[in-house]
């Protein structure tokens, strides 16, 4: 499994903390930044791993700055790109099994370094259920594309 990190400077101690997490768990990464806490503006990085999703070089993302919203707001911009801001496993897992989400943020200001390795664990090992889902999930590529968001073959 491939995966992209990156952070702006509020949330660049936990992304290194999380990228050596993975890389413990054998989890091939990469970090596309940032490397410090000084100041830089999120989207950049948002964007840089949401491509990276985009692409199908990777197979998720994770993001963090301060609280996780901007970074969601911004990836979710990309076509195809499903960001959530999650703060506990719960959350996560039905990001998952229900959204099929392919990228998931967090806050370097709200989540603490044990807590981030739960969702990130979890994120990463839910599958999607299908089903009535998929149905949903077609919705939202259907709105991406321009339409209205009803049962594409409508």
């Amino acid at each position: 499994m491939k995966v992209a990190i990156g952070s702006d400077h509020a949330g660049w101690l936990l992304k290194r903390h999380i990228t050596l997490f993975l890389k413990d768990r054998e989890r091939d990464v990469i970090d596309v930044g940032t490397d410090s806490g000084s100041s830089v503006d999120y989207p950049d990085y948002a964007r840089a791993v949401a491509i990276e999703v985009q692409a199908g070089r990777v197979d998720f993302g994770i993001l963090i700055c301060g609280t996780g919203l901007g970074m969601a707001i911004t990836a979710n911009k990309l076509t195809g790109i499903r960001a959530v801001t999650v703060s506990d496993p719960y959350c996560a897992e039905l990001a998952r099994s229900h959204n099929n989400a392919n990228v998931v943020t967090f806050g370097g200001r709200i989540i603490g370094p044990g807590m981030a390795e739960r969702i990130v664990e979890t994120f990463l090992n839910t599958p999607f259920e299908g089903g009535r889902h998929a149905n949903r999930i077609a919705k939202i590529r259907n709105i991406e594309s321009g339409g209205c968001g009803q049962d594409p073959s409508m």
